[in-house]
């Protein structure tokens, strides 16, 4: 186990000994892969925008069982029930609160009155200072590179424009997988990096074996950003599906979504009109188009379907290019003593070649 040798404001925020924050992957981070990370001294973060109120509540207490090292939960800032999960939360003394559009205010406010540190996810210095001004405690960012949603702009031009427009601690995610990301994050101004693609291919995620060893075989271009998933800019692996996608026509994939549409209802217990409700509280929050909103449906189950079932003729998967510089499974412990170990190094190194002038 790697002791503590890079304090900064995200370790001393969040009570973890490691700035590196498994990022909460709909599908992928669960009790296992959080619990693992939380072990090794890094920041875990459940995702629990496709769990019920009650699937919540028994995932944070499966991490609470596996360990008593902190730990966060992502949120969906525009779900109908996002008030009851704050509570659900502050009742178990979750350490951070992640979210992936911006919290309301009064939710902010709520969490860091409790105790509880609040991280919000940016793709812009814009939203960064609204999040700044409304109480956050600090933001991640994630630049193009990354997987799932994901902008246009890379880490290494959105990273200076946010560390600028905002004074709050800063982590960094979107091509990040070892410790000279870290190093150079760091570097840049940085509390931290975020990584996703890196912590879905280690031994301890719960993603099938055979679907962890098919990203493996991706390159640098392996992965491609379409709107055909979901109406959004969707960084995906490079798939037979995917192509697919890309080449159906509106009607079949409308009558596709609709379908899943069903399907995601009856797994996640809502109803017609809670469905409805969520989108237009979705409309108002952002610029999606109705259409936008409708194809928004199928992310959560062709996301189920490839990264649970391992169907990789019916399901996507979410990855960030950083897959093209992948090679194995290591372990969470293993990762992240190697990403710290690494970074150490490299900061060492770099500062030995400092020269004063006299």
């Amino acid at each position: 186990m790697t002791v503590q040798r890079l304090r900064t404001a995200l370790t001393d925020l969040t009570g973890v000994r490691h700035p590196v924050v498994q990022t909460g992957m709909g599908w992928v981070a669960g009790p296992r892969l959080v619990s693992a990370v939380a072990r090794a001294g890094a920041l875990g973060i459940l995702a629990s925008a496709t769990m019920t109120l009650d699937e919540l509540d028994q995932a944070i207490r499966k991490v609470r069982e596996r360990t008593d090292a902190p730990f966060g939960v992502n949120l969906r800032a525009d779900a109908g029930d996002a008030t009851e999960r704050v509570d659900l939360l502050i009742r178990h003394g979750v350490r951070v609160a992640s979210f992936a559009l911006a919290p309301r205010p009064e939710l902010i406010t709520r969490l860091r009155e409790n105790g509880v540190v609040v991280m919000p996810s940016v793709g812009a210095a814009r939203h960064a200072k609204k999040v700044a001004a409304w109480g956050a405690d600090l933001v991640m960012v994630q630049g193009g590179e990354g997987g799932g949603h994901t902008g246009p702009v890379p880490t290494t031009l959105l990273l200076p424009t946010v560390l600028d427009a905002v004074d709050i601690p800063v982590v960094a995610a979107g091509g990040y997988f070892d410790g000279r990301g870290l190093a150079a994050a760091l570097s840049y101004g940085a509390c931290g990096i975020g990584m996703g693609t890196r912590f879905l291919l280690t031994s301890d995620s719960a993603v099938p074996e055979p679907i962890k060893r098919h990203y493996l075989t991706y390159g640098l271009d392996g992965t491609v950003v379409t709107t055909r998933a979901d109406g959004m800019p969707h960084r995906l692996l490079r798939t037979d599906f995917i192509r697919s996608i890309e080449d159906t026509g509106a009607p079949r994939r409308l009558w596709a979504t609709l379908r899943r549409t069903r399907q995601f209802r009856r797994l996640s217990g809502q109803s017609w009109g809670g469905l409805v409700r969520d989108g237009w509280r979705m409309k108002r929050a952002g610029d999606r188009s109705w259409a936008q909103l409708v194809l928004a449906a199928n992310t959560p189950m062709l996301l189920r379907a490839g990264l649970v079932e391992g169907d990789l003729g019916a399901g996507m998967l979410a990855s960030g290019q950083v897959v093209g510089l992948i090679d194995d499974l290591p372990s969470c412990q293993e990762l992240i003593d190697l990403v710290v170990g690494q970074a150490v190094e490299r900061l060492s190194a770099n500062a030995t070649t400092l020269v004063s002038e006299h």
